[in-house]
């Protein structure tokens, strides 16, 4: 799931969550740290009406501006894990580990912004798509279901350096923040196969004729 924090949606909201996809590819560089390449698709949206003020109600600039941001995103990035246990030991009962990761990416976003309010005008209704870096971090689990085959649940923030995922940046200032940047998060399930490669020891390596 794909979700986004901004202008529209101060706050992470769960109601927000909306499908994604990834696929990445993990290789291991010693026991505890896995280098990873990902590629994300994922929708977004967010709606002026789900805030909810300190009374309970939509707050008073939420329910003048009556915004609402639908769209997708794109993301390409590549990260570092740590995971804290050696869950893929023969020689350890544990099959499981935690893992933190951080990374650096780039992303496409393209949305839509209209308003209920026609007071604001068509002027303020909005629409594009734009390219950014984002910094991806977060917690991760993973278990060994076998030899090959291990189940995995992330989840991890994206922060960009763009106040853009919402059209709003050029709006009037007195209905938004231009100095707030927006964020997404991806949450989700995966699993991968892991592929071994079996080495030829020195002796038969540099002798071909001994495997004859």
């Amino acid at each position: 799931m794909t979700n986004y924090r901004g202008e529209i949606s101060p706050q992470y909201q769960f109601g927000n969550n909306r499908p994604a996809i990834t696929a990445f590819y993990r290789r291991d560089v010693s026991v505890p740290v896995t280098l990873r390449g990902s590629v994300l698709a994922g929708l977004l949206r967010a709606d002026d009406g789900d805030v909810t003020g300190a009374n309970g109600g939509v707050p008073p600039l939420q329910g003048y501006r009556g915004s609402n941001v639908k769209g997708s995103v794109l993301e390409a990035a590549a990260a570092m894990e740590y995971n804290f246990l050696d869950y893929r030991s023969r020689k350890k009962k544990v099959h499981f580990t935690p893992y933190l990761f951080i990374g650096v990416g780039a992303y496409y976003a393209n949305t839509r912004t209209v308003t209920t309010n026609q007071n604001l005008g068509p002027a303020y209704n909005q629409s594009g798509g734009h390219f950014g870096l984002v910094i991806p971090a977060g917690v991760g689990f993973k278990y060994a279901l076998s030899q090959h085959f291990n189940l995995g649940l992330e989840v991890g923030v994206r922060k960009t350096f763009s106040d853009q995922l919402d059209n709003l940046s050029d709006q009037d200032p007195l209905l938004v923040n231009a100095h707030d940047n927006d964020w997404y998060y991806y949450s989700g399930l995966s699993l991968s196969y892991t592929f071994y490669k079996v080495r030829c020891p020195p002796q038969y390596k540099n002798n071909k004729r001994l495997l004859e």
